[in-house]
């Protein structure tokens, strides 16, 4: 081993920062205990992006122990041969060791640890001069992630739950074709795409407060937009329509192309569903990162993951309130005489949109009051730094510099630098597969369960409500959980990811047992009663002949018989149905229906009969294991994407992200699942002689489609996170880096409380 004493020097942090400079007190100071000076973040409106120096004292008569060959940080304040360092005289502090030998330095006692500020004194919350006193009590993770929830939960319940639940009455009120609605909810995702890369590059390197909240008050302007056509666009007029679909008194449907001029309404729409997608991009981007940076690294899942449930339970919100809305109708206070089973009936659809839009206006407020960064998150910068992925060389030098990232012509590089990134690439493919599943699944998930158990849509929309929204919401926080509680770091979070999927994978063979179809009289059984397995269409029968029933009009009845039928005409039920003591509708005296002693004539009851089938229970179990796992992993694969990038590039490669996981996953995901179970539809929809929407589909079919998708992209998916395991590099420690020589990145503790050996984690690498 040998001793080497030098002059005083700076260590850089591999970027553009002041130096931290290393020295030790001199000799005439009295006695005292050293003391390790680390600074806290406390910043304001001016971007924190460089280091403040750091102090360490230590009494004399140290020396430094070192490796052959090392040399000082070229940002070093005094070096070798520069002016100035061979005047230095042997009592100069600078002149003096670094450090004690071993022997002498194991005879003190450790030091203490004592935090200071060395950065800007605005870390204050407020909006500019009015930053009152009571108001810093919210200036803290826990404050801002707070607000920052009440707008995760505004988005989802709004984008996620009121568009899906008012979409039909949507159709109805204003002419609209399935594929326009479509275009209205893809407006969402389109602006999420075209505002990611630069919400995510320049307010990354902004102030992402203000960016949040500004994008929270664009969020409610376009839930404003959104019903604006409620109150420009008329009274809704209707008339019910008694008697339609009985044998007997089946009227004709008028055709042809009478669109009214209320479809150039969907404009309208899709504006405000691009006011939401560019409102909501600064969310999922900046949000996060700005979480990431002011806690703990090991605190982190835990905060995202709180964030995410609170995302994931907005929708559940948006299901219940814009259903319980759809009950009211339209034209609040008016009378009418639909009901809420007629096929005309439009509830208050745009109620749920104004109270969203006033509640993201107040919830703005409080986000745009907070600071660059909240006060004391500067300890965690380097903790960062120690995890992050090690690539093979360093990059380009530019990328150190702090002000990379503020102009549009370090775009190019900030994506070369990512595309460099196998590690990143590989996350975000696999994001994109468990992307397809979970918007597939959430779009046909309802769908599934309503054919394999004969539901209604309603009934099954609540029962999928219910397995998702635990499922998803407790598999979410688990995920952020599991990460913080068993310490994992870099490649162990991508095996955890990699577990999730696996079992996820091996739970989806579930889908191979199917529930049998419920007979339905000229579909999947004849008029007799003998199964059709392949399914056969065949509506008309000698007992219906007469009635002339048309296609258009689909109402099913469950005969007493057992058999489902088309719709009381097709039963041949002469007379308009009449209300039984238990409420329901029944058609007496139908010709199709065989007479049952027990019960008198042959009559049908409104509605599909019940399955009956055993696998129900086995199927939600199983269905709820996929889910679950499949959100188990959403956290951690997010926690791996922020390790395994530059700390300065975070929030522009969660930007990049985001469009890989839309453009490869949210966006065709339901496009493909839906294309797959179209294959399985026995019984189209006939809109005078055109092909509308699928009435009944085949379970088996349906089931080994579902099956052989989910098998496809859980394989895809756990390949990724595989490949991603093998390449993932964990960070080396680096003779420069500030990051391989602090105590405080310790993976057994990164509190600064738990620091006392800092001395010895201090002492640079000597040889032997």
């Amino acid at each position: 081993m040998r001793t080497v004493h030098r002059p005083c020097t700076a260590l850089s942090h591999g970027r553009t920062s002041p130096p931290l400079e290393l020295c030790s007190a001199g000799s005439e100071a009295a006695p005292r205990a050293p003391r390790t000076e680390m600074p806290q973040r406390c910043a304001g409106d001016k971007a924190a992006v460089s280091l403040p120096p750091l102090v360490f004292r230590s009494p004399p008569s140290a020396a430094v122990t070192d490796a052959p060959g090392r040399q000082a940080s070229p940002g070093s304040a005094l070096s070798p041969g520069a002016p100035g360092s061979a005047a230095l005289s042997p009592l100069d502090p600078c002149s003096q060791p670094l450090c004690r030998p071993q022997a002498e330095k194991r005879a003190r006692a450790a030091p203490d640890v004592h935090y200071v500020a060395a950065g800007p004194q605005g870390a204050a919350c407020g909006w500019r001069a009015f930053a009152p006193g009571w108001l810093q009590a919210f200036n803290t993770p826990r404050g801002f992630l707070l607000f920052l929830c009440a707008a995760a939960f505004l988005q989802g319940m709004t984008v996620n739950g009121f568009i899906n639940t008012v979409i039909t009455s949507i159709e109805r009120r204003y002419d609209l074709h399935s594929y326009q609605s479509g275009l209205i909810a893809s407006s969402y995702d389109v602006a999420a795409c075209l505002c990611l890369t630069f919400v995510s590059y320049f307010g990354g390197n902004g102030h992402k407060p203000r960016w949040l909240g500004w994008g929270v008050l664009v969020m409610g302007a376009g839930s404003l937009v959104f019903a604006l056509p409620h109150f420009t666009a008329g009274a809704y007029d209707a008339q019910a329509a008694d008697g339609v679909g009985t044998c007997g008194a089946n009227r004709s449907v008028a055709c042809g192309d009478g669109a009214s001029g209320l479809s150039g309404y969907r404009l309208v729409f899709m504006l405000g569903q691009f006011l939401h997608g560019v409102g909501a991009t600064p969310l999922y981007t900046l949000g996060v990162t700005y979480l990431d940076e002011n806690v703990k690294s090991s605190y982190s899942p835990v905060y995202i993951a709180t964030f995410y449930t609170a995302a994931i339970l907005g929708p559940a919100a948006g299901y219940l309130i814009g259903g319980a809305l759809l009950n009211v109708y339209t034209d609040v206070g008016s009378r009418t005489e639909l009901t809420t089973e007629s096929p005309l009936w439009v509830g208050a659809w745009w109620v749920g949109f104004l109270g969203a839009g006033a509640a993201a206006f107040l919830t703005a407020i409080p986000i745009l009051g907070y600071p660059r960064q909240l006060p004391g998150s500067q300890r965690y910068v380097v903790m960062r730094v120690s995890e992050t992925h090690q690539l093979k060389d360093s990059g380009p030098t530019a990328a150190s510099n702090p002000d990379f990232g503020k102009t549009i012509r370090d775009l190019p590089l900030s994506i070369w630098l990512l595309l460099r990134n196998p590690t990143f690439i590989l996350l975000c493919l696999a994001g994109a597969t468990e992307a397809t599943l979970i918007a597939g699944m959430s779009t046909f998930g309802p769908k599934f369960l309503e054919a394999q158990f004969s539901l209604s849509a309603s009934e099954a929309a609540t029962l999928f409500g219910y397995l998702v929204v635990p499922a998803g919401g407790g598999g979410t926080f688990l995920g952020g959980f599991f990460v913080n509680k068993f310490k994992l770091r870099g490649a162990g979070i991508i095996k955890l990811c990699l577990l999730c999927t696996l079992t996820s994978l091996l739970a989806s063979f579930i889908f191979f047992i199917h529930c049998p179809n419920v007979p339905m009289a000229g579909v999947t059984a004849s008029h007799s009663g003998s199964l059709l397995p392949d399914g056969h269409l065949d509506l008309t029968a000698p007992c219906n002949a007469d009635c002339a029933c048309r296609p258009e009009h689909y109402s099913p009845v469950c005969g007493s018989d057992g058999l489902t039928y088309y719709s009381p005409c097709h039963a041949g039920c002469p007379g308009a149905a009449v209300p039984s003591p238990s409420g329901q509708k029944v058609y007496r005296d139908c010709s199709c229906v065989p007479q049952n002693f027990s019960s008198g004539f042959g009559h049908a009851t409104a509605g599909k009969c019940t399955s009956t089938c055993q696998r129900k229970p086995l199927l939600l179990v199983f269905i709820f294991v996929v889910i679950i796992f499949t959100f188990l992993s959403s956290i951690p694969a997010l926690t791996a994407t922020l390790r395994c990038v530059r700390d300065r590039q975070r929030s522009f490669a969660l930007g990049i992200q985001w469009i890989v996981v839309r453009t490869l996953g949210g966006i065709p995901g339901p496009i493909a699942f839906g294309w797959v179970i179209d294959r399985a539809c026995l019984l189209w929809q006939d809109q005078c002689g055109q092909q509308g929407s699928c009435f009944v589909y085949q379970n088996a079919a349906m089931s080994r489609y579902m099956l052989i998708s989910g098998l496809a992209y859980k394989v895809l998916g756990f390949l990724f996170f595989a490949i991603a395991c093998l390449l993932y590099k964990p960070p080396s420690e680096s003779a420069d880096g500030l990051g391989a020589s602090l105590p405080s990145q310790s993976s057994a503790s990164d509190n600064a409380t738990d620091l006392p050996d800092a001395p010895s984690a201090l002492q640079p690498h000597s040889d032997v």
